[in-house]
């Protein structure tokens, strides 16, 4: 039987072989572009707002396993949200990546918690958060390139 940690791995590489959303959005609202100097990670994630609840949400651009997967997962997660329930996810996630979130909580993320083990490895962090603070600043500031 396979451990919780292949059964992670499984996921992120799953997610990263065939990303969700991964697409462009033309008729985007709002998009920001996201890059990572330390590992050459970028991508764009577009937004598409309708009213306060995030309507559609895409991704695209390259970089390794966990990025691409964090982003994946990421716009499934997000989508059909409001601002403020994404940004509670986000600042949840962001404490699950770095140690923070206490470990009887990381199931209640769902899919994210994935992610449980990038604590472990601090130059990843920035891996798996990109995206986030990528659509982070779509939201605020509609267009923006964030590193």
């Amino acid at each position: 039987m396979p451990s919780l940690s292949e059964l992670y791995q499984n996921v992120i590489l799953e997610h990263n072989r065939s990303p969700r959303n991964f697409r462009p959005m033309p008729n985007a609202d709002r998009h920001a572009d996201g890059h990572n100097p330390l590992c050459g990670d970028q991508l764009t994630v577009w937004v598409r707002m309708d009213g306060g609840v995030l309507e559609d949400v895409s991704f695209q651009g390259s970089g390794c396993a966990i990025s691409r997967a964090s982003a994946s997962l990421m716009t499934s997660m997000v989508k059909g949200k409001t601002r403020e329930e994404a940004t509670r996810l986000f600042e949840r996630f962001h404490r699950l990546v770095t140690g923070t979130l206490p470990p009887d909580q990381a199931e209640t993320l769902g899919k994210l918690a994935v992610f449980s083990g990038v604590s472990q490895f601090p130059i990843r962090v920035k891996c798996a958060s990109l995206s986030w603070h990528t659509l982070r600043a779509a939201l605020d500031e509609g267009i923006k390139t964030t590193t």
